[in-house]
Formats: C-alpha cells, sequence, structure tokens
C-alpha cells in the first residue's frame, strides 16, 4: 500500500488544466490523511463550481489505480469549493413616498365618528400653517376625500419618469395633494373587493402616486381593524397615529381596540393622541351654549387613561358638515370652527416633533 509521501508524489503528476500547474503546487491538495489503512485526499478550490473538480478527482483515482489498485481501493477523494459569490442585487427603486418626511394614520375604531373629515381638515389645517401636505384616501370601501375637496371630477393623468416608471399625478387643492380609488370607478360602482384586492390597489396609490417632496402625508384609512391597516403599515413607514371618536361609550370601546392594534408588537407605530369630535354641539344662534349630546368628556378620560395626548374637542357645527358636502373643508375658511382644526394640526406636529431623536451639535 502506497505511503502519503507516494501518494503526494503521485499529485504533483495531476495538472489543473486552467491553472497550468500542478494541483500540489497550486495549493489545492489540503490534506492527505491515512487511518487504519485508508487515505483520504481532501481538495480545495478557490473558485465555486470548478469545472475540472470532477476530472481532477478521477484522474487521481486512476492514477492510484495504475501504481497500486489496493491504495485506490482504499482511498477517499474529498472536494471543498468556495461558496457560489452572491449575486449582485439590484439597487432597490426609489419609492415616491422616500421623499415624505413624515406619513401619518388617521384612523377610528368604528364608524360614524368623522374620521375623513378631520383627516381633510388636519391636512387644509397643515397646509395652512405653511406645511407641505399630501392626502392618501385608504378608505377603499368608502372613498369620500374626492367629494370632501370637491374633486369628484379629477381624472388622474399619468407622467414618465427619467427610469420610465409611470406616475400618476394627484388632484390638489387648498394646498394638498390628493389621491384616491374614486378617481379611477363611478359614483355607482360598488367596490367587491376582497382583502388582497383592495391591498395591491392602496399599495399602488401609495407609491405611484407624484407626490413629489412632502413635510406630511396624511393616511385616511377604513374604521375598525384589517387587511387594509396591515397593508397600510407594512407598505408605509407610518410615524404615527391620530385616534378619532366621539364621546359616547360604544365608540370609545372601540378606541381602545384600535390604540391596542398599533402598539402590538409586530405593528409598533406611537399613537400620538385622540381626537374627540362631535364633543358637544353649539347652535349658530347661541355661540355660548354647550349641548353635550353624545356625553361629555368620554374621550378624555380615555386619553388620561392610556397615557395620550387630547389632541383636540371639536364641537358639532353644522357648517362643518355643509363645507364638506360642497366640497370646501372648513379648515380652509375662516370661521369659528376653523381654530379647533388649526389647534388639533399644532399639537400633531408637536408630537410628531417629540418622536424625532434629537439633533446633535
Amino acid at each position: 500500500m502506497m505511503d502519503k509521501t507516494q501518494i503526494i508524489q503521485l499529485l504533483t503528476t495531476i495538472i489543473h488544466p486552467e491553472i497550468g500547474k500542478d494541483i500540489v503546487t497550486a495549493g489545492l491538495v489540503e490534506n492527505v490523511t491515512q487511518t487504519e489503512g485508508k487515505t483520504t485526499i481532501t481538495l480545495s478550490f478557490p473558485k465555486a463550481r470548478d469545472p475540472f473538480a470532477v476530472s481532477i478527482k478521477r484522474a487521481i483515482l486512476a492514477g492510484l489505480s495504475e501504481k497500486d489498485p489496493q491504495t485506490a481501493d482504499q482511498t477517499s477523494v474529498l472536494i471543498k469549493e468556495a461558496a457560489p459569490a452572491p449575486k449582485p442585487q439590484k439597487p432597490a427603486k426609489p419609492r415616491q413616498t422616500d421623499r415624505i418626511r413624515h406619513i401619518l394614520a388617521v384612523a377610528s375604531g368604528k364608524g360614524g365618528v368623522g374620521k375623513s373629515t378631520v383627516a381633510a381638515n388636519l391636512a387644509v389645517a397643515l397646509s395652512r400653517l405653511g406645511y407641505k401636505v399630501g392626502l392618501l384616501d385608504a378608505d377603499i370601501y368608502g372613498p369620500s376625500q374626492a367629494k370632501m375637496f370637491g374633486v369628484e371630477q379629477h381624472v388622474p393623468e399619468a407622467r414618465i419618469t427619467e427610469e420610465g416608471s409611470e406616475l400618476i399625478i394627484p388632484a390638489e387643492k387648498f394646498g394638498v395633494k390628493i389621491m384616491s380609488i374614486a378617481f379611477f370607478i363611478r359614483p355607482t360602482d360598488a367596490l367587491v373587493w376582497r382583502g388582497p384586492m383592495a391591498s395591491n390597489a392602496l399599495k399602488q396609490l401609495a407609491h405611484q402616486t407624484d407626490w413629489g417632496e412632502l413635510d406630511f402625508l396624511i393616511t385616511d384609512l377604513p374604521p375598525g381593524t384589517g387587511d387594509v391597516h396591515l397593508t397600510m403599515v407594512q407598505e408605509l413607514q407610518i410615524d404615527g397615529a391620530v385616534i378619532v371618536s366621539t364621546p359616547q361609550q360604544v365608540a370609545l370601546a372601540d378606541v381602545v381596540r384600535g390604540i391596542a392594534m398599533f402598539r402590538a408588537d409586530k405593528i409598533n407605530i406611537p399613537v400620538l393622541g385622540i381626537v374627540e369630535n362631535m364633543a358637544w354641539f353649539t347652535p349658530a344662534e347661541l355661540p355660548d351654549n354647550r349641548y353635550y349630546i353624545f356625553g361629555k368628556g368620554g374621550a378624555q378620560k380615555l386619553a388620561e387613561e392610556e397615557k395620550l395626548p387630547l389632541l383636540a374637542q371639536i364641537p358639532l357645527i353644522q357648517s362643518v358638515s355643509e363645507s364638506g358636502d360642497q366640497g370646501f373643508p372648513t379648515a380652509a375658511m375662516e370661521s369659528m370652527a376653523t381654530e379647533y382644526y388649526l389647534t388639533m394640526a399644532r399639537n400633531v406636529v408637536r408630537e410628531v416633533e417629540r418622536l424625532e431623536p434629537p439633533h446633535e451639535g
């Protein structure tokens, strides 16, 4: 039986065709071991999937058979190759939302609390404070922002970027860029979509809209918790959520669930605070009178229990509903209701700034 020295001498006769050197000189022989009459030759190739690895192994075994068949029968040739080089990844395409400083969600535990009205007026109020603002109507089954801004007839056009991507141009009014599924369907159409269909539509609205540079993108979520909420959380880096409620106990119970959703481990989005909508009713002819139709201070108490700021208490004012129906959000005009929304916007900005890391220097 051949000893280790004789085997290595044989290996010096095996040439790697591409390198042009014998496998010993080329450093491809990592080890030759002999234990209890068995020989193991370990070859180490620096290149992944070396095309000559198998033929070199055969040449070694053929050479051993010619010199000493007994040694050949008791020899194993192990091949080690470098791991394949990782495929170069294409750089991620820039998304339109990458140029937005803050993305905020406006949500409610249940319908009928005036969430969309609050979202519209928050967007307009932020614009009046000097910020660049966009509004994404993510209430996909009940889109209302097109009507509230009076842009129902808007027909979105597309533009082609230098990279060849197609972007949708949003409507713009009162300094707010608006995108809604309502622009793509007839008012009489019923959206009978399963969750994945609705989610895919929202992804397109979020990422294919030509938002430009924005300070705030307000996202009007549908009421409750479900697929759309999870899609928005996954697709958009939402900085914070504004929860809208009325003072009544039924609405507040749903708010608790909404807060819990945003605070869940897999979502973990800061809740900026609560807006108590329809906090009281003040008749225009009796501006000093307050009638607590839906109860008093319920949202304020809940905010204290949840250790959240009460961002605003907005009364039930007939002109707010009327102006929304006419496509003219209250925050865009001068009225006794406007200051409530401006105060809300200032408080939202304050809470967002608290989340930002301090600047160095």
